[in-house]
């Protein structure tokens, strides 16, 4: 026989009969058996305990922040993070941790191991969790959802990051103008307006640019891309708010008004250029006769008569 069970002191575990282990069995006891995993226990107190793992009822609540669990023994082990307590040290750098596990995981760092491989792409991670994250891009699985918007992520960090779109959270400010950002990716970004820094160049043309975005939109105008559609008239644009900009004059939408007569337009622009009528804004001026407009139209207009040239 190459396995046999072997009794804990919670449960009967199965292992192999060719390690060298001290074999303990009781024919004539009766265990009780979980229907889910098939794992066996001494006393049905125990096995009800390990249901809730599989019901992912949680009985148990830390006192201090709320947090639930589905066994005592985790929300114990829970509570030494309210109380700063840190036994177990790392003997490379001296960081504490208040659970061994988590010492145990970090460890990989200093030795680079990673013993979780995916079945999939076969790219290696030092901790299980990190592998399960990963798989979700093979599966494309999304078990966090937001409340408000009911929007789906495949990590919670990518949730806590997007829930501060709904609650205007903004916890990353800029030291030189105090600007607020709710993630310190676009926070960084800003940063380069300050800096003038434009770390992503173009390898066709050479351009350089401060966002990775803007770098991507512009290869666009090498490659003629165009990969955003419209669903009324099949139209592409190679950015997305030319799309919804177009989009709005199908449905005659026109979100923009003007505050001082009221008047409606789909574009902020259009708006922007409207307000010139009553401001009696001109900021375009003829180099020649230093004649003044409000719209680029009319200046370019006005200035093909002293260039002579025929306008189009």
């Amino acid at each position: 026989m190459n396995e046999i069970y072997f009794i804990g002191d919670l449960s009967v575990e199965t292992v192999d009969t060719d390690k060298n282990v001290e074999i303990v069995i009781d024919k004539d006891k009766k265990y009780f058996k979980c229907d889910i995993c098939g794992k066996k226990f001494c006393e049905k107190q125990f096995l009800k305990k390990h249901t809730h793992i599989h019901t992912k009822e949680k009985l148990y609540s830390c006192a201090v922040c709320g947090k639930r669990f589905s066994q005592r023994y985790y929300l114990n082990r829970h509570y030494q993070t309210h109380r700063n307590e840190k036994p177990f040290s790392c003997d490379v750098c001296e960081k504490g941790f208040s659970q061994r596990c988590d010492l145990i995981v970090h460890l990989r760092t200093h030795t680079n191991e990673k013993p979780f491989s995916c079945d999939v792409c076969q790219k290696d991670f030092s901790h299980k969790s990190s592998l399960n994250e990963h798989f979700r891009t093979h599966t494309n699985e999304k078990p966090y959802s937001c409340d408000i918007c009911h929007k789906d992520f495949s990590l919670r960090s990518n949730l806590n990051r997007h829930i501060r779109i709904h609650t205007n959270e903004k916890r990353f400010s800029c030291d030189v103008c105090q600007k607020e950002f709710s993630l310190k990716s676009h926070l960084n970004e800003h940063l380069r307006t300050h800096t003038n820094e434009k770390p992503y160049s173009c390898d066709l043309c050479h351009k350089d640019f401060s966002q990775k975005s803007s770098l991507n939109v512009h290869f666009r105008t090498h490659t003629n891309e165009k990969p955003f559609s419209c669903d009324a008239c099949g139209k592409t644009f190679s950015r997305k708010y030319q799309l919804k900009e177009h989009y709005r004059i199908h449905t005659k939408e026109k979100p923009f008004s003007c505050d001082v007569c009221h008047k409606d337009f789909s574009r902020k622009s259009h708006l922007n250029v409207h307000y010139r009528t009553h401001t009696n804004e001109k900021p375009y001026s003829c180099d020649v006769c230093h004649k003044d407009f409000s719209h680029k139209s009319n200046f370019n207009m006005h200035f093909q008569t002293h260039t002579k040239e025929k306008p189009l």
